[in-house]
């Protein structure tokens, strides 16, 4: 049975807590499976604003994968999916060229350019929505990041965490970058166990103060959220990155939130008992992962910042965007990571090992 359309703002439960519900396509890149690995057959459909979708393609550049993997970046604000149905109110991801007119936020407020935007010019699909529908997706929920084949024209997967192993290790004949890996047999015991909590504390857990409709439900999230960084503070004390000396998955998953913390989730999702500038160690630890040319490529602030302020009318009607704070001024400062050990984090060609 097919489901209504629907965004992530609708996964509430009956006492106001936020219940994100999993990806529905998960279909594995692998030799000899259904999906084999291959130069360009493949597609990645992301928005630059979400933390799942921007994991991917930090990879992607980090991986040295752009001519292997196809890439379309939506616009920003959330736009009727289908317009023309006074039926249908659904929101989401829209494409747009990069010299297109701006858009207005769903209320008719503001002005967003399209700056930084890659259009479908695959399938010449007009929304992520489209994607969902030619695979005759019966979920309803139209997220990025998708996967997608381009020999049998449907979504391969929709699961960031999964997509984002596939391109670290299924490409690496085509990669120029094969070297890197972010997800090693020595490490990967550690990694699953910094992600099963990172994840849901942290990563989900801004989500889920943010958009809780109870004042139990967003104390519990908060709290939850605040010692978990307590922790990676800890961690970071005598610890390069989170597994030690080695750079992994684990901090790219984490990075993607707390790029976004200071700029968005502060004052959007509620989440102000501290910025991460009064945490010294993570505050040294994101600015040392940003600076890491192909992720701060991935990282379009712009998009960021217009996303989260413009796209949900009942969390900001008239979709003002608060000026940049001082952290982001101060991400290409020194960051003073370089005390602790850490091994070299093998770079594409065009970039030296950093160190």
């Amino acid at each position: 049975m097919a489901h209504k359309a629907h965004t992530a703002l609708d996964e509430m439960s009956g006492d106001g807590k936020f219940k994100r519900t999993d990806s529905t396509y998960r279909d594995i890149i692998a030799p000899g499976a259904k999906y084999p690995p291959a130069n360009d057959r493949y597609h990645l459909y992301i928005s630059a604003a979400c933390p799942w979708a921007n994991r991917c393609s930090a990879v992607l550049f980090l991986k040295g994968l752009d001519k292997v993997v196809g890439l379309s970046i939506c616009h920003p604000t959330w736009q009727r999916t289908r317009p023309d149905d006074p039926e249908d109110g659904h929101t989401g991801w829209v494409f747009r060229n990069a010299n297109d007119p701006p858009l207005s936020s769903l209320k008719g407020h503001g002005s967003f350019n399209c700056d930084g935007c890659i259009p479908d010019m695959l399938n010449c699909f007009k929304t992520v929505r489209d994607l969902y529908e030619a695979s005759n997706d019966t979920n309803g929920k139209y997220t990025t990041p998708v996967l997608w084949c381009k020999r049998t024209k449907t979504i391969v997967n929709n699961e960031s965490a999964e997509i984002i192993r596939m391109l670290n290790s299924a490409f690496n004949e085509w990669a120029t970058n094969p070297t890197l890996d972010l997800y090693p047999n020595s490490l990967k015991q550690q990694i699953d166990d910094i992600n099963s909590w990172v994840y849901p504390s942290i990563n989900n857990g801004v989500y889920r103060s943010g958009f809780a409709k109870t004042q139990d439900a967003y104390l519990e999230a908060v709290t939850e959220l605040f010692q978990a960084l307590d922790r990676v503070e800890a961690i970071l004390t005598n610890n390069r990155y989170l597994c030690g000396d080695t750079f992994t998955e684990a901090d790219l998953r984490l990075f993607m939130t707390l790029i976004r913390f200071d700029e968005v989730y502060v004052v959007y999702f509620k989440t102000c008992k501290k910025t991460l500038r009064e945490y010294p160690n993570i505050n040294g630890y994101l600015k040392e992962v940003y600076q890491l040319p192909p992720i701060k490529r991935s990282i379009l602030m712009n998009h960021i910042k217009t996303h989260y302020f413009t796209s949900h009318p009942g969390l900001n009607t008239f979709a003002i965007i608060p000026a940049d704070s001082e952290s982001r001024a101060q991400l290409d400062s020194p960051h003073g990571r370089d005390k602790l050990p850490g091994l070299p984090i093998p770079m594409p060609p065009r970039h030296k090992a950093a160190v």
